[in-house]
């Protein structure tokens, strides 16, 4: 079964025509499928639409949030509520063409886990395609997952992606990411984008910083993840090392003082007395903070795997 879930947020106009596309697409595929609207808070009537659409198309469920959570949130609900294999996401504004899920299946069907779209050829403003590609370029620097959009809300995954990779704040866009990290197969297809019908973007500049904070998150955690020492205390050491080294030049140009009062200036009129020890106090902190986030590490992942098998002999 494919489920299929859609993220709403004041989309009221296009979700009709968005559930004929869809119904259109897979009729001609002869697929047994169910379409998931999450109503993320909208305040235009998209609930009522939706409702309406449940009431008399059968196959297509609706998710009402009692505010507006976020998108990685509401495809959690939505992720949760499926019952489908093979889940496909895509952004209710119709600017992602529902013909192209036939084309995600297929890809999925050689092997891979999750697919990515790709909108090579974006019906966007300059100024977001631009801090997109910048954005892109960033995570694939930092991640080594090599997608070239992965901000595309259209995505296509095997349910079995969702036992593993746990979805909060706005990391819905690093699923791929985060997949990858566990040992899924992530590939990409290039899809047709379309251009805006109905409503306006809900995305700012903020989104491009909050997406730059996210992307330290995740790198963190793929990282990091279960090892927090080996990043936070990695740096304390550096730190406490270069504040002893500090020090101990100090020591030796005091006792050299002792003999020749003139070969030094004295150490409190010496900036490097307060950088070392400030260094000494950072390495310090962070080796400290590092034990501590594996405490809590150790204490919260006690009924999380830290492996993901990909399948058995009977």
């Amino acid at each position: 079964m494919l489920s299929i879930v859609i993220p709403v947020l004041d989309e009221r106009e296009s979700l009709k025509l968005l559930h004929e596309e869809i119904a259109a697409v897979l009729r001609k595929e002869n697929s047994d499928y169910e379409v998931i609207f999450v109503d993320d808070g909208s305040t235009d009537g998209s609930w009522d639409a939706i409702s309406q659409l449940a009431r008399e198309t059968g196959g297509v469920h609706g998710i009402r949030l009692r505010r507006n959570f976020g998108k990685a949130a509401a495809f959690a609900a939505g992720f949760a509520a499926a019952k489908g294999e093979i889940l496909v996401t895509l952004d209710a504004d119709l600017q992602d063409d529902p013909a192209e899920i036939p084309n995600f299946l297929k890809a999925i069907a050689t092997g891979l886990d999750v697919v990515s779209g790709w909108k090579k050829l974006r019906h966007d403003p300059w100024h977001k395609v631009l801090a997109s590609r910048i954005f892109n370029s960033l995570v694939r620097r930092l991640t080594g997952v090599k997608l070239h959009d992965h901000n595309c809300g259209m995505k296509c995954y095997k349910a079995e992606v969702f036992r593993e990779v746990r979805l909060y704040g706005e990391l819905h866009r690093f699923i791929p990411v985060l997949a990858a990290a566990r040992g899924f197969k992530v590939g990409e297809i290039v899809i047709k984008h379309r251009s805006r019908r109905f409503g306006k973007t809900k995305y700012g500049v903020r989104r491009f910083f909050r997406g730059f904070l996210d992307l330290l998150t995740v790198k963190f955690l793929t990282g990091y993840g279960q090892r927090p020492q080996h990043l936070l205390g990695g740096i304390g050491l550096l730190s406490f090392v270069a504040g002893n080294i500090g020090l101990l030049y100090l020591a030796i140009t005091w006792i050299v003082r002792l003999w020749a009062p003139t070969a030094f200036d004295p150490l409190h009129e010496r900036p490097l007395l307060i950088y070392s020890a400030a260094a000494l106090l950072l390495g310090a902190q962070m080796m400290s903070i590092g034990f501590l986030a594996e405490l809590i590490t150790a204490y919260l992942g006690r009924d999380q795997d830290s492996f993901s098998i990909a399948e058995r002999t009977e």
